[in-house]
């Protein structure tokens, strides 16, 4: 089976799943009742997925795999690439919008289910983190872990407001959200750079002193 259509397919059983969980809840819902909606045998399921947990996420599982594969071609500026795999994770969840939509809906009703999404959250930082460190390894860690986390948080949020059908929630506004987050620390001057300043030859050091710490703390 090819990857898109194996995709495709996996997807049809998440829709399926997601659909008989919304209408008879998770705990009610059996993997044969879920077999039987898809239209798939129970041996075919169990070769996909482990659990009925499992599908819940396994768009995620497709869409990690797939950040993955473009962060592993992506030249340029890897501020700017981690911002382009996410803002292609939230292009297709928009696409997927009413599985998107079904699964926070059941999610939020299971605690169980609620704690795997915080570990699939992070799995995205990682794998975000683990890009910068190969392809920055001169920035502080610390300040790699605090982009990818606001990238990721940015990204759920408006995830969030996409799926409850409120504005301000387009790609547009991710990308120009996701613009905003600063990329790495910024310094005002660098070890090479040189202030210049000039002060008459007559003026009190006390005063070129004052005047030079107030110049400097506006730069």
């Amino acid at each position: 089976m090819a990857h898109d259509d194996a995709a495709q397919f996996r997807l049809t059983v998440v829709d399926q799943a997601l659909r008989l969980f919304a209408e008879r809840g998770y705990e009610a819902t059996t993997v044969d009742e879920i077999a039987v909606a898809a239209g798939i045998s129970r041996r075919t399921f169990f070769r996909q997925f482990r659990s009925k947990e499992d599908v819940i996420f396994a768009d995620h599982e497709f869409q990690l795999a797939t950040a993955q594969e473009f962060l592993a071609r992506a030249g340029g500026d890897p501020w700017d690439a981690v911002c382009e795999a996410v803002i292609g994770v939230f292009e297709r969840f928009t696409q997927w919008r009413d599985i998107a939509a079904r699964r926070y809906q059941v999610v939020r009703r299971v605690p169980a289910l609620r704690e795997r999404e915080i570990v699939t959250v992070f799995r995205y930082e990682r794998l975000f983190t683990e890009f910068l460190r190969e392809r920055l390894p001169e920035v502080p860690d610390l300040v790699r872990v605090q982009f990818t986390a606001a990238v990721t948080a940015t990204h759920n949020y408006l995830l969030r407001r996409m799926v409850r059908g409120e504005s301000g929630a387009e790609v547009g506004d991710l990308r120009a959200e996701l613009a905003a987050i600063p990329r790495g620390r910024r310094t005002v001057s660098g070890p090479d750079e040189l202030v210049l300043a000039v002060f008459p030859r007559d003026m009190p050091p006390r005063q070129v002193a004052d005047l030079l710490t107030a110049r400097l703390d506006n730069l």
